[in-house]
């Protein structure tokens, strides 16, 4: 059993908080904050590891999208996630930020950031004050499951251990980057209790293309910078979004593609593959395009008429010669429609432990309006176990924060009705 804290009175609920990222962690803020002992569970050395490598390059913490902007970017469930959101929204997080002493800023994209663009100085900052206010950490402990009388079984160096405690809160992650802890191990335990389970799947994830030898070794790492995405919506709306990708040696990636993940998943599983078109020459006029390619050449090569007549060099070319045979290469109104609509056959999403991040999980149906699972009264869920998913820019890490205050919210009055 957890140490007793000396300053908790011995009738004080005791809740576990399973899992140390950020919905986690705040859950576990949330819960002190409101006078509940808390013991917090990490299957690794240390938590906040995923939270730190996203934050590698900059950390992202939010977005300053206005609210209604905000919600609308998790799709098919911004209803549900904009009612976490009503409780700590961006900016919310951004005052919390201020109070472990991070300054954060807007970037042009209007992405957030630490004023120093790390994650380490939060977190560390972040874990101090838990343990500061009394949150327990136990590292190490793996969870399995439940013992037939209820209690909490842990995987943990020196044997199993078994905790009881009023209410737990599972914050334990999704599918994606398994070495640092979200490996979806949680599914099949939450099964056998007859909890509904969308399966996980990658999200904001590259894809594959079955790149000839060349493209995929000369051009692998080179950068599509701009060019703009060009697709449908379920009901024939045409929608078109600028942005950034990269070409690798298995397919595509970068920002714009990671944006567009569901979309493209989802197409893949009901045709089989998808074609995501990309305008290569953002700002070009197609038939000027074509005008200019129907110059006669004289004796320079296609490559170099290309470079001259339409700036096309390097992987744009190659991706020229990668779709169009010769007979369509002697085509200038060809080539023009090629560069302004280019056809990426997308077969399949990168595996999910390479993904971002992942969407499936506990279905939100399973769940009350204060994240409880309906099968496991005083289980509740956060974070991104939970069925939703969000574009990279802030909107995923915004949710996991707020779904984790949301569930601690819904622990506290869940245990005041219950005492009462």
């Amino acid at each position: 059993m957890p140490a007793q804290r000396s300053d908790d009175p011995p009738s004080t609920p005791s809740v576990a908080v399973i899992g140390g990222g950020p919905a986690g962690l705040m859950a576990a803020e949330t819960l002190r904050a409101a006078g509940l002992r808390v013991d917090l569970y990490d299957a690794k050395g240390s938590v906040g590891r995923k939270f730190l490598i996203a934050g590698k390059g900059g950390m992202n913490l939010t977005h300053s999208d206005p609210f209604d902007v905000f919600v609308a970017r998790y799709g098919d469930r911004q209803e549900d996630v904009a009612a976490w959101l009503r409780g700590f929204d961006a900016d919310a997080l951004r005052d919390w930020a201020r109070g472990l002493g991070v300054k954060t800023f807007v970037g042009t994209s209007g992405r957030v950031f630490p004023s120093d663009l790390k994650a380490a100085p939060l977190l560390r900052g972040w874990v101090r004050r838990l343990r500061e206010q009394g949150v327990c950490f136990h590292v190490h402990h793996r969870w399995s499951g439940w013992t037939d009388d209820g209690a909490l079984r842990f995987a943990t160096p020196d044997g199993e251990a078994t905790v009881s405690a009023a209410a737990t809160v599972l914050a334990m992650g999704g599918g994606s980057w398994p070495e640092l802890g979200s490996d979806g191990a949680w599914v099949d335990t939450l099964r056998t209790k007859d909890v509904a389970i969308a399966p996980l799947q990658p999200s904001n994830c590259g894809f594959d293309i079955a790149w000839s030898e060349h493209l995929a070794t000369r051009f692998a790492g080179e950068p599509l910078k701009p060019v703009i995405a060009h697709w449908q919506d379920a009901d024939g709306t045409a929608r078109q979004r600028q942005g950034e990708c990269v070409v690798t040696a298995t397919g595509i990636e970068g920002s714009l593609v990671y944006a567009l993940s569901p979309i493209l998943r989802d197409a893949i599983e009901r045709d089989g593959h998808a074609t995501l078109a990309l305008d290569l020459l953002p700002g070009r006029d197609e038939q000027d395009l074509a005008r200019r390619l129907a110059r006669s050449r004289g004796s320079r090569s296609l490559s170099e008429h290309l470079r001259r007549e339409a700036g096309v060099s390097g992987v744009r070319a190659a991706l020229l010669y990668e779709v169009l045979d010769k007979t369509a290469l002697a085509e200038p109104a060809r080539i023009a429609r090629t560069l302004k609509r280019f056809p990426f056959r997308l077969l399949r999403p990168r595996p999910i432990a390479e993904a971002i991040s992942s969407a499936g999980g506990v279905a939100l149906e399973a769940l009350d309006d204060h994240l409880m699972l309906r099968a496991l009264p005083g289980v509740f869920a956060a974070g991104e176990m939970l069925d939703w998913e969000a574009p990279t820019g802030g909107y995923l890490l915004t949710a996991c924060f707020a779904s984790g205050r949301h569930a601690a919210r819904g622990v506290i009055d869940w245990l005041a009705q219950r005492n009462a």
